[in-house]
């Protein structure tokens, strides 16, 4: 397989079709905000990255087509324009691959709608971040038709460091939520810590080599804690995107009669962030909860309250 369509040339999937040229495929993008592509391919031009204006045009022919978007109602959108072109001239066989996170039941919708036309669809959500879209070291989460995944592995070991199939349609997306469950808990745990450190005068640097190589350690307090304790969040992944997150694994715990406190408490604690204007920041920001202003205006509210 050489021919490789992707839409969606965002934060993430601009670098992710640049290592995909950068491999060798063949790949022709499409943006809805055709300057991007045109930046895109220019940034390329010596890797003849190609770009299309229509979707249509853009898939038709593909091998694999792969999709980074925002949200379940864009991904449902684009591949509602997919499937038009599937019905009518894409090839059989065709694997398509959403790198975005959704809702498990968009995957399986999805799924269950390219078997109609003799594709595959595999639900494989991301993890690492911008810098891990930049380097090629993604983590990456596929559900879906194992056959259709082992043919496009290699594709997606373009952009990624781990690729691994965790079971049928839509577990990609479940397996994806387990994982922003775990980020939000660490960084909840990292910001009451480092608030605690900050209290009690340790520096960052201070924290790093007495605990990164512990039990307490963690991806975040590795590469976040320093930037956290000196009030720096932009590092790509923003605080919206994680309450989108966020909202969908409550909804799919809520089907299984699960109740989650902590990703609750979270996801709570960053709308106030968002209030406070924090809704672009990273996730990191959650430190921010233990800013003076912030415990003064809850401390205000409760004597009003009284």
């Amino acid at each position: 397989m050489k021919k490789v369509t992707f839409v969606g040339l965002g934060t993430m999937g601009y670098p992710m079709a640049g290592h995909l040229l950068n491999k060798g495929f063949e790949v022709t993008a499409y943006n809805r905000t055709f300057s991007v592509a045109e930046k895109w391919a220019s940034g390329y031009k010596d890797r003849k990255g190609h770009i299309e204006t229509n979707l249509a045009e853009v898939v038709s022919d593909a091998d694999v087509v792969i999709t980074c978007l925002g949200d379940d109602n864009d991904v449902k959108g684009v591949y509602g324009d997919i499937f038009d072109v599937l019905q009518n001239v894409m090839q059989k066989g065709t694997i398509l691959i959403d790198h975005t996170t959704t809702s498990a039941t968009v995957a399986e919708y999805l799924s269950s709608k390219a078997e109609k036309y003799d594709a595959y669809f595999l639900d494989a959500p991301v993890s690492g971040g911008q810098a891990g879209a930049e380097k090629g070291i993604l983590t990456v989460m596929v559900g879906g038709d194992e056959h259709a995944y082992h043919q496009a592995k290699t594709v997606i070991e373009s952009y990624a460091k781990t690729v691994s199939h965790v079971g049928k349609s839509g577990d990609g997306q479940r397996c994806k939520m387990v994982n922003q469950l775990c980020v939000a808990g660490v960084l909840q745990g990292l910001s009451e810590g480092l608030a605690l450190a900050k209290k009690s005068g340790f520096s960052a640097e201070l924290v790093l080599d007495a605990l990164q190589h512990g039990a307490g350690s963690s991806w975040q307090m590795v590469n976040r804690a320093e930037t956290m304790m000196k009030g720096e969040f932009d590092f790509g992944f923003a605080v919206d995107w994680m309450r989108k997150d966020l909202g969908i694994c409550l909804d799919e715990a809520e089907k299984h009669g699960l109740d989650l406190p902590l990703a609750k408490s979270v996801d709570a604690t960053y709308a106030r962030l968002q209030a406070k204007g924090c809704h672009r920041d990273d996730t990191s920001v959650l430190i921010r909860q233990f800013d003076d202003h912030l415990l003064n205006n809850k401390k205000n509210k409760r004597a009003g309250a009284s």
